[in-house]
């Protein structure tokens, strides 16, 4: 059984950068769709960005387009999110999950908390 834990959420200030990390335990992710999601107080979990298969092919939602990138380091079994000039609206839970099958984000982190301050 896979576990993946994110990491590398805080509390920062408008235009501060940070990295989120999310580790994979138990199986090997290196094949799979790996995606960041967020979820804001009382508002609905929204995809963030998507590294597609092994191949490196990545998406991002059009609001953090320019400013966030997606990565994965297949030897530490990780997948990172680097989030640049971060805004107040980017303040959420992230969770990182894994689609076994393409495009069926199924497995998820327990997410960690990003505060933004304005």
């Amino acid at each position: 059984q896979v576990q993946l834990v994110e990491s590398g959420g805080g509390l920062v200030q408008a235009g501060d950068s940070l990295r989120l990390s999310c580790v994979a335990s138990g199986r090997t992710i290196s094949r799979y769709s790996m995606g960041w999601f967020r979820q804001a107080p009382g508002k609905e979990r929204e995809f963030v960005a998507a590294i597609i298969g092994s191949g490196g092919r990545t998406s991002y939602a059009d609001s953090v387009k320019g400013r966030f990138t997606i990565s994965r380091d297949n030897a530490k079994n990780t997948v990172y999110l680097q989030m640049n000039s971060l805004k107040s609206e980017d303040t959420a839970v992230y969770y990182c999950a894994v689609a076994w099958v393409v495009g069926n984000y199924d497995h998820w982190g327990q997410g960690t908390q990003v505060t933004v301050s304005s």
